[in-house]
């Protein structure tokens, strides 16, 4: 039995991740589960699965989950203190980080401490903290298989080949829902707009993130930190077909890629079994029915977001904190109706323009530049007439 923790057990990848849990009951076993707010999901998923440890990062939730947990064993914890148990328990193999945002870097890197096995799916992680988390996992002798349907594909193009024959990696994108429309329309573009992904089911911020393409120039900094390779090494491609997750281009001109239906249980599954393939009821791609699949390239000027990651990327030390940071907060503003889509643009690009930068920042130094970019953020939101 693999022992897993699924922290951000309650979100979209959490809850597709107890999916495959349940279907594999007889080699996956849940031992601990965390997320922030949702008592009632936690509860059921508590009572389903048995885990020896569950953790609320508020309290208050903690508090009302631990009254209703009373008959049984479960050991329920609270705050940052009861991620960081529930990542580090002595027992776990694989951590699955689900949490979205930079909530996920402590317990990850108190998880690679203790010796476990990475499925990543917080990108924030590597962003603001991959020059930390990397040599730590190579230190701690502990693998990092990545979730992100992207990254999952370049990881499995390069299962077996040699990296230093790599010419470039092709990371795809489905330009969201707004891909065809001008950058005057994307100015009246409503959290409602934004939430209509024509391809992929996924939680309400990452959704915003796909509609801006902020995504992907996140997408763009965890591939640099996972794969050791340059920002000039990565071509992003639009594929609104979503068949082909990326590839990988060698210098000998042969493309590996992987194709798959756009389901997010695929990559889980096959970070929580590589080396293996287990069977996975999903949508089979027919290519027949296909018929074609087409490729465009990013319009930078259209979607800023998508410019201002590769500024922040290059720019590097605490930078790319700042832009993640500004978004978290600016798409916030944004799904409660306070800003317009194109404002979230606007206050990434303040935040850069104004927070000072640390070139090689520490984990205080990195949650300082967040705190610093939220501030920001809301600050300009005053210069453009907004309450948060």
């Amino acid at each position: 039995m693999k022992k897993i923790v699924v922290m951000g057990s309650t979100g979209s990848i959490g809850t597709q991740t107890l999916d495959i849990a349940r279907e594999h009951k007889d080699e996956l076993e849940v031992v601990a589960l965390t997320a922030c707010l949702s008592v009632d999901m936690m509860e059921q998923q508590a009572r389903e699965f048995s885990p020896k440890i569950v953790a609320m990062y508020d309290e208050k939730s903690a508090g009302e989950l631990s009254a209703r947990l009373k008959d049984t064993d479960i050991k329920v914890l609270a705050g940052m203190d009861g991620l960081i148990a529930a990542a580090s328990m002595e027992e776990a193999d694989t951590v699955v980080t689900a949490m979205v945002g930079m909530i996920g870097i402590r317990p990850t890197i108190a998880a690679i401490e203790a010796g476990h096995d990475i499925a990543l799916a917080n990108k924030e992680t590597l962003v603001c903290a991959g020059h930390i988390i990397m040599p730590l996992a190579k230190r701690c002798n502990v693998s990092i298989y990545p979730v992100d349907s992207e990254h999952s594909a370049i990881f499995q193009s390069l299962d077996s080949e040699d990296h230093a024959d790599v010419e470039r990696i092709i990371l795809t994108a489905s330009g969201g829902p707004f891909r065809t429309c001008s950058y005057e329309q994307l100015e009246g573009m409503t959290a409602a707009d934004a939430l209509k992904h024509p391809n992929w089911s996924m939680g309400a911020k990452i959704t915003v993130d796909s509609a801006t393409l902020v995504n992907k120039g996140l997408e763009v900094m965890e591939a640099c930190h996972l794969f050791g390779v340059g920002l000039d090494d990565i071509e992003v491609v639009i594929h609104p077909q979503s068949i082909i997750h990326s590839a990988v281009m060698f210098r000998d001109g042969a493309i590996m890629a992987q194709m798959g239906s756009p389901d997010m249980k695929l990559p889980i599954q096959y970070a929580l079994f590589y080396p293996r393939r287990p069977y996975l009821a999903t949508e089979r791609v027919d290519l027949v029915k296909l018929g074609s699949l087409t490729f465009e390239k990013p319009d930078p000027e259209k979607f800023k977001g998508f410019k201002y990651a590769y500024e922040a990327a290059r720019c590097g030390g605490s930078m790319p904190t700042v832009f993640n940071a500004a978004n978290e907060r600016a798409v916030a503003l944004f799904l409660k109706g306070k800003i317009g889509f194109t404002d979230i643009a606007r206050l990434i690009k303040n935040a850069m323009d104004t927070v000072p930068v640390s070139a090689d920042p520490d984990v205080d130094m990195i949650f300082e530049a967040e705190d610093a970019a939220i501030a920001a953020v809301d600050k300009m939101c005053e210069h453009l007439g907004e309450k948060n």
